[in-house]
């Protein structure tokens, strides 16, 4: 059409400068450019065939006018013109169309010129101001001009001028932003110098190429994620020029020499790191691309072609051979193909392409010599780009692909293959979903990918060259110590690197990496999940570490990181491989540098250093800063306690059965020096105090640490010893501590860390005295009294009138605390009973005590010294609060020694002798006092006093037992994030508000206190759902309190219970479901469990039994144990069981229809569970009551698990109490309607009557009755209904036979015919399958009602074998190992007899879903797999961001149709969206829509996959369609509708136009009349069912379908 314009303008005159002077007139618009343009090229095409006659001479001048007078001053005024504003809609799009078309026109005018004089001024006025760096608009537009202009510069003449323009379009174009984001005008305008202007320069060669090759060689190393984009744009631009030209070298005499991209190995990283680090998918697909064009490329030429990597002799990055052409075209085939499907980011489609990346690794690694064929770098692009998919299911599929290669293959060594696994596989290992189990893996099997590592460490470290082992190592530790990992990677990770091989591989460097690992553990909250892991990172120092490279002292400090009460505990396997370890390797470790001990060998043997470690420790510091200096650190005492003891057990191993003796004489040479100054301490007071200080530390660490973990210490001969010792040294340590406590000697703050060192040592002394045997008059006993004595004169004394010293206060305040630990100890020793109960002055004294006294701040004088030591002390309000916590432990004490005397309600006592004891109200009121002014770590001991003040008050001061429920409440609320004091405040907090004694008066009264526990009980139950464990806590407590008042048959215990019987019931159905991340978690925690003793965490950390599971497992043992002969334990099983069945009623009415392991699902599951295990304690008038409850919950339309659960209550009941066998048969005669969905529950009771007759003396009747109710069932119309009713014929059939039922004799041959027809159906359809499913399902052969009723049927083979998730599996194991509720006499009835627990889960329904699934995954590669449609033709990616469509797509390659598809009357999104993908991807012109703001609509944006991008979309509103046909029918398009009409063509029999319009009708309404009369054709598509109509998204899919393959075909015959 353009030519035909320009030959038009032509014929109007013979002078072409008059229509070229009338053109530049008027104004600059768009079709006045573009004409200009198309004249201009009009005669340039004339003067290039020689056919130059109009105006030939004068044509060069008027080309000349025409740039310099009007298209240059256009430019110019272009250039300073803004983009649009900021509006970037019509205007913008103008701009550019004017500045393409006067870009064109300028190059014409340069060439019918004549010369390269006008080019080259016009190309240096452009790049002047591309190089001015001037806005955006200007740089586009000397662009423009630049590439323009270019092609008509000269290669030699014009060659620096050509390599500046060069230089500068390439900084322009690698300036772009390379995130892949939205482009503003510098993106445009980059894009345009890298699309337009460095093409058009490449085609001028020589100099301009090699400036623009030397400018990307000139860029450094590889660029990163952010900066590959702009260069991949430049690459992509130039491929045709940067590659060879195929047949160029052919002569080489035209050839001119290039740079040829295959032989750098820049482009190569530059475009790995296009493939595996790119963020946006158009770099990507620029990178594959280059790939792609060079393979062909090298393909095509034949030649040998090699490119080595940068760093030396490895493998080539890329290489052809003509010999290994086909191998080569196979690799790169298959490796396209991978990166391709993966832009898909669908495992789906990704998972069977996966197999060819195991014959990537075949191809890559030669047979002969084992080497690398091809460099690992791009096997490792491909797992990249798999880690940082945003489809984590992709991540752990790639991780795992990974994983396996050592599996079924040897790699030759590659140090880029090490740098992978330190770089992005540990990368993608930190992701903590990763570790998740498989489906059908039993929880606690451990994680798939965390064994998968274990082998992969262990296999790739075994084969790596000794030189390399250790510098691999270490940078793997120090990946792991270099970021914050969560707590299940990290353990994976040191379980991996425990279970590698030992070697010497490991130096300092790695140990202290490893103890920066060991900080990192500690940071995560799941305890045993942080000790085990400790314990791995043990043992990987002990496998891994060079003992020749580091020394004791460097092994000492590294097991200071580790937690003893969370790993190293001594007793534990742990510890004793530690010990066989150090009695290997003793004399093999480093002698420190700074160890100079005398006279011993070389190297320093084990006992020496800990001698030496001794001897040292106790020396006297050099500096002491008087009586006032700080209390040292417990670092160094627990660093040599632990050593002690580690070197006392080694000696220990090595003497083993012999020389017993040895091993006292070895831990008495080490404690010496110790021992010696415990014996001075009571009698030198003259001895430094730091010396003291750590003595006493050194004491405590060796008692505390010399405890064995897991086992008794009553076999432990080191203990014994230590014990020992310590006691020979008790009555020196009494003495001091009773002169240091009692003589005001502690009179600074930082005495307070005294004091409490003193107390420590006290209170072991105590407990040591106690396990020898107590005896009155050994040491403790001793200063007991004198201490308490003392304490309570300090207490006494008043500074009358005077402001109070801090010596003085110190002095009250340790008083106090010496105080409470004698109340403690007294409380936990019978034996330091002083007296009887008679009160003495100690407790009269106590009991007078101002309750929550706080103490005076000393005076102003005394603050600088306060200050000072306030890092020992957190300020004075903690001081305080210590002390008013001592308070409430002594009146604990008093409390709990006097109970009997507290009153039920405070009268007038004139004289009390104990106040606090018989005046409780004051003091309740005092204890809610006190947890305001407290702390919350500190109001244990005020919670133990509520415990024994609540009950006495309850019903005499009701509200202010109320007030102080909720006071606590409040604290153990706030303290719910606090790990350290939470558990044990609450269970403090739960032992005083559910007291059986409180509960029991609160249920007698219902007052206020009755309503607010029930509040409080809901109030955990809702906290156990964010903090697991907390209702456990309040199960346990109360189903013990309750157990031993039923132990003793005490009715009034569990009718109170029954006032409480909510708490039970929301027990029996407790459990959250919860979030991945946190049964992850839980998951792998059972998996350490599991491991047993061969985790030494297991043994040092205490299972809490905090899991969701205890708290039924409490409630069904609490339920196990009630006996129903007993009238109150009776009652409250009643009560619960109607409880639980109206909860059932009110789950199922809440959601009719309820998924498979939902919430809904799963609570109904654990109420039937509850109710079976109830059943034995229900009579039948109880039966009577609830049976129709029973019945009616087998009629809702139920999961399979609850619907076996009520088949299997209903045969117990009829079988105990076959009374309700009419109301049984009562089921069957509802209506077909009601019984559709549960029909199947009630055959299937049938399937089991032998069970329910068994107590029947006459079955005759019985039989009877279920033989007719049956057969009418076996003509049901549905197939499964029929399925149940043969199960149950043939059942009842066979007892008809047995016991010879005469009426049924004449059916005989009709009934063995027909169950011999199911039995031998013909074929191997469905039916017949189905048949001998059913017949094998467990239900109906395996399980036995009476047999199999047991727990774990009940709560682990049941939930299995009828699909539940995992979490609802209660292994038995569980049962016996919660201890705190008593096995019941009846414990052989918790395993199951029978043969079901070996019998695999499956519904017989299901069977044929994936029944062969596993098939295909079994095939080494897949023969076909599912590849996206991607274009290569003419594969230059999108280069210029506002092309016209037709433009775009021509440049991926696409082809356009004429089909124009109407979707403006279709209303839904999501049709409109998938239209929009089937349009784009059909190469449909335009898709036309009502609005186009459906485009933002996140459904519309689902379906679609940014097709809307690629696909020209129109707006045509509903009251345009009109207007908008005409207007398309005058173009030349026929209007087809879609659409059933009287005369509608068939699909099938109608042949396309070329220029096709389809008009789809709206969803619920078609086409409506109006416009069918616009139609030109209707046509229908065929159908062969009985639904009337498509969806109008398939409906139009159909048919632009069929219009592509009728174009498609036509095409096709006009090539041929």
């Amino acid at each position: 059409m353009e030519w035909v314009l320009a030959e038009a303008l032509l014929s109007q005159s013979r002078d072409p400068r008059v229509l070229l002077g009338a053109l530049c007139r008027g104004e600059a618009s768009a079709e006045r450019v573009e004409t200009l343009c198309f004249l201009l090229q009009r005669l340039e095409d004339e003067e290039a065939r020689g056919g130059g006659g109009r105006g030939a001479g004068a044509l060069p001048e008027a080309a000349r006018e025409v740039a310099a007078g009007y298209l240059v001053p256009l430019l110019r005024g272009l250039r300073g013109r803004p983009a649009g504003g900021s509006d970037p809609g019509p205007p913008a799009r103008h701009r550019r169309r004017v500045l393409r078309a006067a870009g064109a026109a300028l190059r014409s005018c340069a060439r019918l010129a004549g010369g390269s004089q006008l080019a080259a001024a016009l190309a240096e006025e452009a790049l002047r101001d591309l190089l001015a760096g001037g806005p955006a608009p200007g740089a586009e537009a000397a662009v423009e001009v630049l590439a323009a202009v270019g092609p008509c510069l000269r290669p030699r003449e014009d060659g620096p001028l050509l390599e500046r323009v060069a230089q500068a379009a390439l900084a322009l174009a690698l300036a772009a932003d390379g995130d892949g984001g939205e482009a503003g005008p510098a993106e445009d305008a980059a894009a345009l110098a890298a699309g337009r202007l460095l093409p058009a320069l490449g085609q001028c060669g020589g100099a301009a190429l090699r400036a623009v090759w030397d400018g990307l060689g000139a860029a450094g190393a590889p660029p990163g994620p952010g900066r590959v984009g702009p260069q991949l744009l430049v690459l992509s631009a130039l491929a045709e020029r940067l590659l060879p030209e195929p047949g160029a070298d052919r002569d080489p005499r035209t050839r001119e020499e290039g740079p040829d991209a295959r032989r750098c190995w820049r482009f190569w990283r530059t475009v790995q790191a296009g493939l595996a680090q790119a963020q946006d998918a158009l770099t990507r697909k620029r990178a594959r691309y280059l790939l792609q064009r060079a393979v062909e490329v090298s393909a095509e030429l034949g030649a040998r072609c090699a490119c080595g990597p940068q760093e030396g002799n490895g493998p080539s990055l890329f290489w052809w051979s003509e010999k290994k052409k086909d191998e080569l075209l196979k690799f790169w085939e298959n490796y396209i193909l991978i990166m391709e499907t993966l832009e898909g980011n669908q495992i789906h489609v990704i998972k069977p392409v996966l197999p060819k990346l195991n014959s990537l690794f075949e191809y890559a690694v030669s047979e002969e010599n084992g080497n690398w064929l091809f460099h690992p770098s791009w096997h490792m692009c491909i797992y990249k780009r798999m880690f940082e998919s945003e489809n984590k299911i992709l991540t752990k599929e790639g991780v795992l692909h990974f994983l396996e290669l050592y599996e079924t293959k040897v790699l030759p060594f590659s140090p880029e293959f090490s740098e992978f696994i330190i770089g992005p596989l540990m990368d993608a290992l930190s992701e903590s979903s990763l570790y998740s189990r498989s489906p059908g893996q039993l929880i606690g099997s451990g994680s798939p990918l965390g064994l998968k590592l274990q082998k992969f460490l262990v296999t790739y470290i075994s084969l790596l060259p000794e030189e390399i082992k250790s510098s691999f190592l270490l940078k793997c530790i120090q990946k792991m110590s270099s970021r914050h990992w969560c707590a299940i990677p990290i353990l994976f990770l040191s379980k991996a690197l425990a279970n590698v091989p030992r070697c010497k591989a490991l130096g300092i460097e790695a140990l202290l990496a490893l103890r920066d690992v060991l900080q990192c553990t500690m940071i995560t909250h799941q305890i045993l999940l942080r000790g085990a892991a400790q314990c791995y990172l043990l043992q990987t120092a002990m496998n891994l570490v060079d003992v020749e490279k580091v020394s004791l002292s460097d092994i000492s400090t590294f097991l200071m990181c580790l937690r003893q009460e969370e790993s190293l505990g001594r007793g534990t396997s742990l510890w004793t491989e530690l010990c066989d370890w150090l009695r290997v390797n003793e004399n093999c470790f480093r002698r420190a540098s700074d160890c100079s001990c005398v006279g011993l060998p070389e190297p320093s043997s084990l006992n020496a250093y800990v001698k030496n470690l001794v001897q040292e420790y106790m020396k006297s510091p050099a500096l002491e800063t008087g009586e006032n200096c700080f209390m040292p650190d417990w670092f160094e005492a627990k660093l040599v306690a632990m050593m002690v003891l580690l070197a006392v057990d080694v000696e220990g191993m090595k003497s083993q059965y012999s020389e017993k003796r040895r091993t006292q004489n070895v831990l008495r040479i080490f404690l010496d020096p110790l021992l010696e100054s415990l014996m001075k301490l009571g009698t030198n007071a003259y001895m430094p105090l730091l010396k003291t200080d750590r003595c006493l530390q050194l004491l405590v660490k060796l008692l505390h640490t010399c405890m064995l973990k897991g086992s008794s210490t009553q076999d432990d001969e080191v203990f014994t010893l230590l014990q020992n010792f310590v006691m020979s040294t008790a009555e020196s340590i009494s003495e001091f501590i009773l002169r240091r406590l009692t003589m005001n000697e502690l009179s600074s703050v930082s005495d307070l860390d005294r004091c409490h060192l003193y107390l420590m040592v006290l209170t072991e002394l105590i407990n040591l005295h106690l396990k020898v045997g107590w005896k009155r008059g050994n040491p403790i006993w001793r200063v007991i009294s004198p201490l308490k004595n003392a304490s309570i004169r300090h207490l006494q004394e008043m500074d009358h009138g005077q402001e109070p010293t801090l010596g003085a206060q110190v002095q009250r305040v340790i008083s106090m605390a010496a105080l409470a630990t004698v109340c403690e100890a007294t409380d936990r020793t019978p034996e330091l009973q002083l007296g009887s109960l008679e009160a003495g002055p100690t407790e009269r004294f106590l009991s007078a005590l101002p309750l929550n006294h706080t103490l005076q701040k000393p005076h102003a004088e005394e603050e600088s010294s306060l200050c000072e030591e306030s890092s020992s002390s957190q300020g004075w309000g903690k001081i305080v609060a210590q002390y008013i916590r001592d308070q409430w432990v002594c009146l604990s004490f008093l409390l709990k020694k006097y109970h009997t005397l507290i009153p039920t309600s405070e009268g007038e006592i004139l004289e009390p002798i104990l106040p606090a004891v018989q005046m409780p109200v004051r003091t309740l009121q005092a204890a809610l006092e006190a947890l305001t002014v407290l702390p919350s770590d500190q109001v244990l001991p005020v919670f133990h006093c509520m415990k024994i003040l609540v009950p006495k008050l309850l019903t005499s001061s009701e509200s202010l037992c109320v007030e102080s429920f909720d006071m606590a409440w409040k604290i153990i609320s706030a303290l719910s994030n606090t790990q350290l004091v939470f558990w044990s405040n609450l269970k403090a907090f739960v032992q005083f508000v559910f007291d059986t004694k409180v509960l029991t008066t609160a249920a007698k009264i219902k007052g206020q206190a009755y309503f607010k526990i029930k509040e409080i009980m809901y109030k955990i139950i809702e906290m156990s759902a964010i903090k697991t464990g907390v209702f456990n806590t309040l199960i346990s407590y109360c189903c013990k309190s309750w157990i031993v008042s039923a132990s003793n048959v005490s009715q009034v215990s569990l009718s109170t219970a029954k006032n409480y019987s909510e708490l039970v019931l929301e027990a029996c159905i407790f459990g959250t479901v919860f979030r991945r991340d946190q049964r992850l978690i839980q998951d792998v925690q059972t998996y350490i469990e599991n491991l047993g003793h061969d985790c030494a965490a297991n043994t040092v950390i205490e299972n809490t039994k905090r899991e969701d599971h205890y708290v039924r497992i409490c409630a069904v043992k609490f339920l196990c144990l009630l006996d129903g002969s007993n009238m109150s334990h009776k009652l409250f099983v009643e009560d619960l069981a109607i409880k639980l069945l109206d909860k059932d009623e009110l789950v199922s009415k809440s959601r009719t229809r309820y998924y498979v392991n939902s919430q809904q699902h799963r609570v109904k599951n654990r109420i039937w569970q509850a109710l079976l295990v109830i059943f034995p304690r229900f009579d039948q008038n109880f039966l009577n009551r609830i049976i129709d409850k029973i019945f009616r919950a087998g009629f809702i339309n139920n999961q399979a698990s609850i619907k076996y659960f009520i088949e299997w209550i209903i045969i117990l009941i009829l079988h105990k109490f076959p009374q309700f066998l009419p109301k049984f048969w009562d089921c069957f005669s509802y209506g077909e309607e009601n019984l559709k969905t549960s029909i199947c529950t009630f055959l299937s009771v049938l399937s089991h009557l032998d069970i329910i007759t068994q107590n029947v003396p006459e079955k005759k009747p019985i039989l009877k009755q279920a033989f007719i109710i049956v057969l009418q069932w076996c003509f049901s119309h549905n197939f499964s209904i029929r399925l149940y009713a043969l199960v149950a014929l043939k059942k009842i059939w066979s007892m008809c036979k047995t016991w010879h039922v005469e009426e049924f004799d004449a059916l005989t041959s009709v009934i063995e015919s027909s169950l011999s027809q199911v039995e031998n159906m013909p074929g191997a359809g469905n039916a017949k399958k189905n048949w001998q499913r059913i017949q094998e399902h467990f239900f109906f052969e395996t399980f036995h009602p009476l047999k199999d009723y047991c727990l774990e049927t009940i709560f682990y083979i049941l939930p299995r074998l009828s699909g539940l998730v995992e979490d609802e599996w209660i292994a038995i194991g569980k049962f016996t190992r919660f201890t705190d509720i008593p096995l019941d006499s009846g414990f052989q009835w918790y395993l199951s007899p029978t043969q079901l627990c070996e019998r695999k889960p499956g519904d017989w329904a299901q069977q044929d879903i994936g029944s062969n699934s596993g098939e295909a995954d079994d095939q080494s590669e897949w023969t076909d797999v599912q590849k996206k449609i991607i274009p290569w033709k003419n594969n230059v990616p999108d280069l210029d961001l506002e092309l016209v469509f037709q433009d775009r797509v021509a440049k991926l390659g696409k082809s356009i149709s004429r089909l124009i598809v109407v979707a403006s009357l279709i209303d839904k999104p999501t049709n409109l969206g998938g239209l929009c993908r089937t349009c784009e991807v059909f190469g449909a012109s335009a898709l036309t829509v009502g609005s186009l703001q459906c485009t933002q609509d996140k459904q519309f944006q689902c379906l679609s996959v940014s097709a809307e991008q690629w696909l020209p979309l129109v707006e045509v509103r509903p009251p345009q369609l009109i207007d908008f046909l005409q207007q398309k029918k005058a173009e030349g398009y026929t209007v087809i509708g879609v659409e059933q009409t009287a005369r509608s063509v068939d699909l099938t029999q109608y042949s396309f136009p070329e220029r096709s319009l389809l008009l789809l009708g709206n969803e619920r309404e078609g086409i409506p009349a109006n416009l069918i009369q616009q139609l030109d054709v209707c046509v229908e598509i065929p159908q062969q069912g009985i639904i009337r109509s498509l969806n109008v998204h398939v409906s139009g899919a159909l048919l632009i379908w069929e219009y592509t393959r009728q174009q498609l075909l036509k095409h096709g015959d006009t090539e041929s």
